[in-house]
């Protein structure tokens, strides 16, 4: 036998699923792959082999984090995209880097990045498989679909008609799109209509159709109840956002919608955390040195609307809809290497410990459809693991409290910023 074996230990393992702790645990690692999982007494390696092992006391190992919802050229100061995607693509790439090694330091051991400017996060992924920078694992989109002036159509693809919109997705294939990002509304682009449709249900069925097609998914921005609307009538496979709100601004919860979200099976990421960590910020000025009137009004409507999200969030979870945990960092003010403020919310939205932790592990999986190399600690999957001190079960916080990040079997060395 060679030496390829690890066991590491712990006082308690989460493995992802839901399911209950298990005490005393171990878990066996064979290069990048997980054999076997269960107490100190049942893991062992087979007879004969050469094995490491390693105890970590009364800390707890779960699988590494999934961040569902990442942009990895964000630099998270505020900076609205208009703004970001002047920057060149070489600086981009760099801030990009800087993110990927933030975010899986911090536990983050798989992102899903949801738009970049041209081919800016396929670059980073070639200096990952050179061996140049470390990151997580990377499913990328490259530039997201978008209508002529729509949400992110400055670094995206501007399509119109079903035929243009399903040749963008071919050149996305072709250039390694892991799955196909959609602006199904405007948003925070200042030539969008934040709370209106963008494509046409016509257009957004071709790109589901489309990605479909080549065996990958698509998941769809909507910031508005029509958007959600839309992109389920198209196929849709996740809906970011995720926000019931009217186009003439007023919010209001519209079961329906969360009904047929639930029934089709379709994922929804929220993204609760950003407006979270805007209030934050405003909240500490107000402290320290004061608001300006229009920081005063800002921070009124963004405490109104945080509170309808939580309440919102509530409601279609309660509808049966499957939440998945992604932090829409480093758009805005929220930096990458904090995913973790956005699975705390989703504590503070009505999750339990342990459901927060299924969001960002077995489920977000699912959604970014990796289920089957990653999200769980079980036989025959990918070693990514994550290991804390304390227990995230009673105190989601300790999910902040790293001891070791495992990448495919290897520790990662969280002090090499070279």
């Amino acid at each position: 036998m060679g030496s390829d074996f690890k066991i590491l230990k712990a006082a308690r393992l989460i493995d992802g699923s839901g399911g209950p702790v298990q005490e005393r645990a171990a878990i066996l690692l064979e290069g990048d792959t997980i054999r076997q999982v269960g107490t100190e007494e049942t893991v062992a390696a087979p007879e004969g082999a050469s094995v490491e092992e390693v105890d970590y006391g009364d800390k707890t190992i779960l699988p590494g984090l999934i961040d569902s919802h990442v942009h990895l050229i964000g630099i998270g100061d505020g900076r609205a995209g208009d703004e970001l995607t002047t920057l060149d693509d070489e600086i981009l790439t760099l801030q990009a880097a800087r993110n990927a090694r933030a975010h899986l330091y911090s536990g983050v051991t798989t992102v899903r990045d949801c738009g970049a400017k041209n081919r800016t996060t396929f670059l980073l992924r070639n200096a990952v498989e050179m061996g140049i920078t470390p990151a997580p694992r990377l499913l990328l989109a490259g530039r997201p679909m978008a209508i002529v002036g729509g949400h992110l159509s400055y670094f995206g693809i501007q399509a119109t008609g079903p035929d243009e919109c399903r040749a963008g997705v071919r050149q996305l294939v072709k250039e390694g799109a892991d799955f196909i990002k959609i602006t199904a509304t405007g948003g925070s682009t200042r030539t969008s209509h934040a709370l209106r449709p963008s494509f046409n249900v016509d257009e957004l069925s071709a790109i589901c159709d489309e990605a479909h097609k080549f065996g990958i998914h698509a998941a769809a921005h909507c910031a508005s109840s029509q958007g959600m609307i839309n992109a389920l009538e198209a196929g849709i496979d996740t809906i970011i956002h995720g926000i019931h709100k009217e186009a003439d601004g007023t919010s209001t919860y519209r079961p329906e919608i969360s009904a047929r979200i639930a029934r089709t099976g379709v994922f929804l990421n929220a993204t609760l955390a950003g407006a979270r960590v805007r209030i934050e910020m405003l909240e500490d000025k107000m402290e320290s040195d004061g608001l300006t009137n229009q920081e005063d009004v800002q921070l009124d409507y963004m405490m109104a609307e945080y509170e309808t999200r939580l309440e919102h969030f509530l409601r279609m979870r309660e509808a049966g809809v499957v939440m998945v945990a992604g932090s829409d960092s480093a758009w805005g003010n929220y930096p990458m290497g904090d995913h973790q403020t956005e699975i705390e919310t989703h504590v503070i939205g009505g999750m339990a410990p342990m459901e927060a932790i299924v969001a960002t592990t077995m489920d977000a999986a699912r959604s970014c459809w990796i289920d089957d190399r990653v999200g769980t600690l079980e036989e025959g999957k990918l070693a990514d693991i994550l290991v804390v001190d304390g227990n995230p079960v009673d105190r989601i916080e300790d999910l902040r409290n790293i001891a070791d990040v495992y990448q495919s079997g290897e520790a990662v060395n969280r002090g090499d910023f070279v």
